[in-house]
């Protein structure tokens, strides 16, 4: 059941959807980390303060640009009805570009923004922080995902369920219908849920929050981190609160809140396709180890967006595997690494909306293969 088919191309890594969706190995690999980072160029891991601003600076002047033709024109020049479909458009741009804000800010999570820690903790506060995402604690329980991705028992986020834990409603669910609704659901609200009740997050004994200091996420040491995010999101609530005294809360919902609501559900749904696929295994305990977690991501193919996004998609294997690696030199990393990878380097060029409507149709648990002593898991369909 290990390493399905060889890829048709090892040297680019493309698959056919079969190919695709054959398992990815679960074996130890026989390279190690070490390996990998020999053969990626050094200047991969080459953090550039003035690189990694230029891509901030300019995907804020991009966003102010939006911002100033939005305010400026579009009701000025649009006649009803037609002016609801320039800021419904507005709305969808800017969520992207903001979204390749969010990518870069993400940098700062994993000092790959530069060499400077305080530099990257004052960015990352600043960015995160504006598209209401406390800074420090995303940071904790990121990183603590990437340490133990595709455990099953330790993994931060995107923990699969069992098939005794489903319940009664994924079954109702479970037809088309049902599935756009969760979807639509999910993308909504699915981000600022797992913040504030940590759904779909790792099961803790009590309560847990990411706004909360004394959350089980963090340690002692960790709790004026979070009372600084707290207060840095409670900064930017209250200049909304204001703004919409000044302005109305129509304006700032067209000009902040609707484009945030888009950020939301574009992290969501990357984050969410980027580690869940039919090909990838979960392990347990006996089975887990460091990179044969890492490994357990899949690329995906987002068009003219990959660009927008930074390659935060189709370099989301190289990002596990070397979250240092700034995002400018995450693709040439990913292609020095593919020769070696070979078939442990999941790619996936399926239709967004098609992934989407696949995954949550194939990945609903995870269980063992019959008569399998291994700890290792995959996803299953069938009730």
């Amino acid at each position: 059941m290990g390493a399905g088919g060889r890829m048709s191309d090892p040297s680019n890594g493309k698959k056919t959807e079969a190919e695709a969706l054959r398992r990815a190995p679960h074996e130890k690999p026989p390279f190690t980390i070490g390996d990998l980072k020999k053969a990626i160029p050094a200047h991969c891991f080459e953090k550039s303060l003035v690189t990694s601003f230029r891509y901030l600076i300019q995907d804020l002047i991009m966003a102010y640009a939006l911002f100033y033709v939005a305010t400026n024109y579009i009701d000025q020049y649009l006649p009803n009805p037609l002016n609801y479909l320039g800021w419904a458009a507005y709305i969808a741009v800017q969520g992207c570009v903001l979204t390749g804000a969010w990518v870069v800010g993400h940098e700062c999570d994993h000092d790959a923004f530069s060499d400077y820690g305080w530099v990257n903790d004052l960015v990352g506060l600043v960015v995160h922080s504006s598209l209401l995402v406390p800074y420090f604690s995303w940071k904790i329980s990121h990183r603590r995902h990437h340490a133990n991705t595709q455990s099953l028992e330790n993994d931060e986020v995107y923990v699969p369920r069992f098939k005794s834990n489903i319940r009664n409603y994924y079954k109702i669910m479970n037809n088309p219908p049902g599935r756009v609704l969760v979807w639509l659901i999910t993308l909504l609200v699915g981000f600022p849920l797992y913040l504030m009740f940590n759904v779909s997050g790792h099961k803790y004994e009590r309560w847990t929050s990411h706004y909360d200091p004394h959350s089980p996420l963090y340690t002692e040491r960790e709790r004026t981190q979070i009372i600084v995010s707290d207060i840095a999101i409670l900064a930017v609530l209250y200049g909304l609160y204001n703004l919409v005294l000044a302005k109305g809360f129509a304006w700032v919902f067209c000009v902040y809140g609707g484009p945030l609501l888009v950020v939301n559900m574009w992290f969501t749904l990357i984050t969410i396709l980027n580690h869940t696929h039919p090909s990838l295994p979960y392990y347990d305990s006996t089975e887990w180890d460091w990179l044969r977690g890492a490994l357990c991501t899949v690329d995906r193919d987002y068009g003219i967006l990959n660009k927008v996004f930074h390659n935060v998609c189709n370099a989301h294997v190289c990002h596990h595997i070397f979250s240092m690696i700034p995002h400018y030199h995450g693709l040439e990393a990913t292609e020095a690494m593919k020769p070696l990878l070979r078939n442990y380097y999941q790619y996936d060029g399926t239709p967004i909306l098609k992934a989407m409507y696949r995954e949550m149709k194939e990945c609903i648990y995870v269980e063992k293969d019959e008569g399998e002593t291994k700890g290792v898991y995959w996803y299953r369909k069938e009730f």
